[in-house]
């Protein structure tokens, strides 16, 4: 457990009446973020198959003489609107839902609604639109509830945001990216419609020819249509609806020439303006969001916060703590910051004043220098844990500024903005979206090693016992396990299906399976009086306690007793965390590995007695490998 003392802010930047933001209220914060069926992930992935189904199932519109193929810009920005609603329901939920809204009334309108709405793919979507809506109104909802936690934390202490926050400004780099876009669309637009409005032009002046098809290549797609005496050569998009011998109206003067049913082609405008508008639109969203934010924080005097923060190791984010977590074990929040520096007129300066300002730059750039090869080298410290004061009030989506120390300067007091939205610092859903280990714990920054409880949060929970204590593979493990066999077994079964030496090496892989199963089946640790037992997949291991320097799990889903001299063993997979966390059950393997480190820090609470053999555990590998074998020999024999 890291017991560094957090860097100290100076008194005289804490507004007076500041509260702490404490342990229990800000778990009660952290609680209330949404529910996981309203991740935006389910209902991106809900909205896009069902429209890809839809597009599918959609019957082919051909070109005709009757209705020639043409600019169907309306259509274009219904289009444009559905992947800029999918990417405003991870990033924007308020606009994701008016964003909703204009897809289904402009499919409806564009499509016609009474031949739409009896389509089961149609009726799948409205149904996947349906489900992200109640997703986004849930989302906004538990924002709401944090906000309300976060209020009530602050107490009514309001003040105003530093000078140097006041001079922050956000959005200009989105502006210009999306001016750039936007000007792309408009140019492709205009392009799109004087190819149009030439192509109208000069067919208003022709009458149309009937001509026989002689030729119809589907690799060039082009076609040879005689007129008469004449054979015209023209593009087509749609070779097919032109057999040979069949008839096609042409318009023609001189060598131009053009089908009736498809007059132009102008698909590479209409993708230049469908990205333009998307992109563009989703940076001036963007920019506007984060302009009206960031005024917020300008407006008036904010409710504070006392808390601590550490800059993330590897991706620069900001995570916040609260203020008595003075060992940073549970992040609270996260965000990327940049520093905001007050504005001061210049003064004039003499020679003297701009020789010794060069040293300072050549001294900064040594400095920087010096420090990015010790980060390319992995030499570089961990960034240190900082008191700070959040202004503003920290929830879901919103953006904050906060006064910590300065890490760049000893004694000196920074100032940083939020640069993204806040997130609440909780497991996402396959396992990441938590810090690395705090320095000072047994994981080493960088690692990938989950993150731990307090050993002493821990112990509380642990009373002395006699008995060895012993955690072992559950319900989750060896579901994991009785999965991997069975892709074993039906691996195996396709490959010997089709016999010959290319599937040797794909058996062989599949040998790799057993270890893996065997070890999620039946997996056990056990702590007695002298260590640890461990049994994996082929067989059990003792480490005594003296050899033992941690025991952790990691994010990958292993556990791990790492012993003296770096070595390790190693038991993989131990169950599935992050799905039980779905399932809103406690992951097992990761308790079992702070316990079982919690007895290895506090050693008045290890078992006074050995444990028997069948307390340790007994290796199922060799069991499966021969059931592997046998069920190899018998696929063999029924094929």
């Amino acid at each position: 457990m890291d017991t560094t003392s957090p860097v100290p802010l100076p008194a005289d930047r804490i507004p007076p009446g500041t509260a702490d933001w404490r342990t229990p209220d800000a778990r009660r914060w952290l609680a209330a973020v949404p529910a996981a069926w309203a991740h935006p992930l389910w209902a991106v992935l809900a909205v896009a198959l069902t429209a890809v189904w839809g597009i599918a199932a959609a019957p082919d519109t051909d070109c005709t003489v009757a209705e020639p193929c043409g600019t169907d810009w309306p259509g274009l920005c219904v289009a444009a609107a559905l992947p800029l609603t999918l990417y405003w329901v991870v990033r924007q939920p308020r606009l994701a839902l008016p964003g909703l809204a204009v897809v289904v009334v402009g499919d409806l309108a564009v499509n016609g609604a009474a031949a739409m709405l009896g389509e089961p793919p149609v009726l799948a979507f409205f149904a996947a639109v349906a489900f992200t809506a109640a997703g986004l109104l849930h989302r906004i909802a538990a924002a709401g509830r944090q906000r309300a936690l976060a209020r009530e934390a602050a107490g009514p202490a309001v003040h105003p945001v530093p000078a140097a926050a006041l001079a922050f400004r956000r959005g200009r780099l989105s502006f210009a990216l999306a001016a750039l876009l936007l000007a792309a669309a408009v140019f492709g637009f205009w392009q799109g419609q004087r190819v149009a409005e030439e192509y109208e032009r000069r067919a208003a002046a022709l009458t149309p020819v009937t001509g026989t098809v002689t030729k119809s290549d589907h690799d060039e797609l082009v076609l040879d249509v005689a007129v008469g005496e004449r054979v015209h050569r023209v593009e087509t998009l749609f070779p097919e609806l032109y057999p040979v011998d069949s008839r096609a109206e042409l318009l023609v003067d001189g060598d131009w020439v053009r089908l009736v049913a498809e007059p132009y082609d102008i698909f590479g405008w209409e993708l230049l303006v469908l990205t333009g508008l998307v992109g563009g639109l989703a940076f001036l969203a963007n920019a506007v969001d984060g302009r009206t934010r960031s005024r917020q924080l300008h407006r008036g005097p904010l409710p504070v916060l006392r808390v601590l923060v550490r800059e993330g190791h590897d991706d620069g984010r900001t995570w916040v703590y609260a203020a008595d977590d003075l060992a940073a074990e549970r992040p609270l929040l996260h965000f990327h910051s940049l520093y905001s520096f007050e504005e001061q007129p210049g003064a004039p300066r003499g020679p003297q004043d701009e020789d010794e300002a060069d040293d300072e730059e050549d001294d900064e750039l040594a400095e920087g220098l010096r420090k990015v090869g010790a980060i390319l080298k992995g030499e570089d410290p961990p960034p240190p844990l900082r008191e700070a004061v959040l202004y503003g009030l920290p929830y879901t989506g919103t953006e904050l500024a906060f006064v910590a120390p300065d890490d760049e300067e000893p004694g000196g007091v920074a100032v940083e903005c939020s640069v993204t939205a806040v997130k609440p610092a909780v497991p996402g859903l396959f396992g990441g979206g938590l810090p690395d280990a705090a320095p000072g714990s047994s994981a080493r920054p960088g690692d990938g090693r989950a993150h731990r409880r307090p050993v002493d949060e821990v112990a509380a929970t642990l009373e002395p016992s006699a008995a060895p204590r012993t955690w072992g593979a559950d319900r989750v493990s060896r579901g994991v396990g009785v999965f991997l066999l069975a892709v074993q077994g039906g691996g195996v079964w396709a490959l010997l299906d089709d016999v010959s030496w290319l599937s040797v090496f794909p058996l062989i892989g599949l040998l790799f399976v057993v270890t893996s199963a065997s070890t999620a089946l039946n997996w056990r640790l056990t702590a007695d009086r002298d260590g640890l037992w461990i049994a994996g997949p082929w067989r059990v291991r003792r480490v005594l306690w003296d050899d033992v320097t941690a025991v952790r799990h990691d994010r990958g889903g292993d556990l791990v007793v790492a012993r003296d001299g770096d070595t390790e063993v190693t038991l993989s997979p131990v169950g599935w965390p992050w799905l039980e966390r779905r399932l809103g059950r406690e992951p097992y393997a990761p308790r079992a590995a702070d316990e079982a480190h919690a007895l290895l820090r506090r050693p008045a609470l290890r078992p006074l007695e050995n444990a028997t053999p069948a307390q340790q555990g007994m290796p199922v590998g060799p069991l499966i490998a021969v059931v592997s074998a046998l069920w190899g020999v018998a696929v063999l024999l029924l094929l």
